[in-house]
């Protein structure tokens, strides 16, 4: 038998994903799961690191990639050779997502919300239809950490993005990389010379609507705050499972 082809991954990132895998259960004998490849350096990591899994692991699950169509005569050539070339089972799930947002951007007040939870319906759909039941995103330690305090400061809110939750369909979603920091998926993605796709990908570009600044400008307040404080984001992995609800301000019962 061929060797099978793959990109060189660190070990320091394949230990942290798998701690992660183990510590919440994530993918396990048995599971079908479906990864949302946009074919961003987040979601092309991760399907290599799915993969590596799925090779090496001990138990076995099914898995396969969904990269969603939004209309607009996207080219997915390169990523289609790419995951065809690395043995990545892949699908391009077709949709009228842009068709759908021209009748409708106009008045919708925050258009990359309104794209996100389009994108996110049609991978509910194409994992329900390939009949998997758990859904992988890319979301990383950066974005968990962004999240809550944009949660914070803009909507008065406690909140950030589990490591698992179920949807109202019932679909398990699960983010294997919620441990992992941005920059080091940025490195894995340069060394390997992945083919990543750029933001020209993302149909809100098409529309001549002011782009959101918030998690950009978030962005940049946590840069200069790990700068004081560089062991910030590791702290914060930690909180994230080591909070004391005693300690918030939780109104009792008006029964």
């Amino acid at each position: 038998m061929a060797k099978q082809k793959a990109i060189e991954i660190s070990k320091k990132l394949t230990r942290r994903v798998g701690k992660t895998n183990a510590e919440f259960d994530l993918i396990k004998e048995g599971d079908k799961v479906v990864l949302g490849l946009s074919g961003g350096k987040d979601s092309l990591m991760l399907a290599h690191l799915i993969l590596r899994t799925q090779r090496h692991s001990p138990f076995n699950f099914d898995f396969m990639a969904v990269t969603i169509d939004y209309g607009m005569d996207e080219d997915f050539s390169e990523l289609i050779a790419h995951t065809k070339e690395y043995g990545i089972p892949h699908q391009i799930y077709k949709t009228e997502i842009y068709d759908i947002a021209q009748e409708k951007i106009r008045q919708n007040s925050s258009f990359c919300s309104f794209f996100s939870r389009m994108r996110r319906g049609a991978l509910y759909s194409a994992t329900q239809k390939l009949g998997f039941n758990k859904l992988a995103l890319g979301h990383h330690l950066d974005d968990v950490v962004e999240s809550f305090f944009m949660n914070m400061f803009y909507n008065s809110t406690m909140r950030g993005l589990p490591p698992k939750y179920t949807a109202g369909n019932g679909l398990e979603i699960i983010r294997p990389l919620i441990q992992v920091r941005e920059r080091q998926l940025t490195d894995g993605a340069l060394k390997a010379e992945l083919p990543i796709i750029g933001d020209d990908s993302c149909p809100a570009m098409r529309f001549d609507v002011k782009m959101p600044h918030a998690r950009y400008d978030m962005k940049l307040k946590l840069k200069e705050l790990e700068e004081s404080f560089p062991l910030m984001f590791k702290s914060m992995d930690r909180a994230f499972s080591n909070f004391h609800l005693d300690s918030f301000f939780l109104k009792g019962d008006k029964s």
